[in-house]
């Protein structure tokens, strides 16, 4: 026969003593979390509003009835749309339907092009496939604006023979911007070709498929992150670049966004600076546009699981 000791402490369950300890913190946690974690936050956090407060400051002076930056300190504190509706009556729209055309036939010839030289690099062995390599790797160390002088004197002579690739033409500032692009965009495409196995070139062919079929039909479309990459770098590259389209372009009604909107804000006193901000707001909206429909785009490992074996 046995006897129980009362020690007149209520015993508690399982459930009550595992819960128990949950509710105390160490000492010390919030400064081990700051070291750890928070100070990422605090870091991101600063850097949002690095970024954000001189976007708001762009859309409070597009909006503010006064037309100048210095009463736009107080953000927000008065508004009116009249900036807009009068930025349509100028040579805005016509600014940035040149811009939209130079930039995404940039973009699509520099995606088609690097593609085509990327592809050979990677797939095919050729005499002068390693230095053209190299001579690709050595142009790229050298920033295109350093030939506008140079561009310019070949644009001129050109404009005799082939005016409609000559200077004052937005073909020619194609054709420039393409020349500039395709050293660094091939060099970087053709990294991203050789992660694509051969054994899917090898097995197209004994199905009888040609080199174009390949190129168009499978290896296209296993690299679309790299071109999602390089078409939109090349479309945000030449769609506010301004030297060599100041060079290029001679008239006013050839001028791209960056040009136009520089010759408002040339005459710093008498700038229609709400135009400008309205400009700047306006041209912003095809580059977020195009982030966001490219963004499912550029992923990787779109090859994963594709050869197995």
């Amino acid at each position: 026969m046995t006897t129980s000791v009362s020690t007149g402490t209520p015993k508690r369950s399982a459930g009550q003593a595992s819960l128990a300890p949950a509710h105390r913190r160490p000492k010390g946690w919030l400064w081990r979390w700051c070291k750890e974690v928070g100070w990422k936050h605090l870091f991101a956090l600063v850097f949002i509003v690095y970024c954000i407060l001189p976007l708001l400051y762009v859309l409070s002076a597009s909006v503010n009835p006064r037309g100048t930056l210095t009463g736009s300190n107080q953000l927000f504190q008065s508004v009116t749309g009249e900036h807009y509706s009068r930025l349509m009556q100028t040579g805005f729209p016509r600014w940035m339907a040149h811009s939209l055309y130079v930039s995404t036939a940039t973009a699509v010839g520099t995606v088609l092009m690097a593609a085509a030289a990327a592809y050979a690099f990677s797939r095919f062995r050729f005499k002068g496939r390693r230095g053209g390599l190299t001579f690709l790797l050595i142009i790229q160390m050298f920033p295109q604006m350093l030939a506008f002088v140079a561009i310019f004197l070949l644009l001129l002579s050109l404009k005799d023979v082939f005016p409609q690739i000559g200077l004052g033409q937005h073909l020619g500032l194609i054709a420039v911007y393409l020349g500039g692009a395709l050293g660094a965009n091939t060099f970087l495409m053709y990294g991203f070709f050789n992660t694509i196995p051969k054994e899917i070139d090898e097995a197209a062919k004994i199905d009888g498929a040609s080199h174009a079929q390949i190129f168009w039909g499978i290896i296209m479309r296993l690299v679309s992150p790299i071109l999602a990459v390089v078409g939109l770098l090349s479309f945000v590259g030449t769609y506010g670049e301004f030297i060599l389209a100041r060079v290029v372009l001679q008239h006013q009604d050839q001028y791209t966004l960056a040009v136009g909107l520089y010759v408002w804000a040339s005459d710093e006193r008498n700038a229609p600076w709400s135009l400008f901000a309205a400009g700047a707001v306006l041209a912003a909206i095809p580059v977020i546009l195009l982030f966001m429909f490219l963004q499912k785009y550029i992923v990787s490992g779109l090859t994963a699981g594709g050869v197995k074996g």
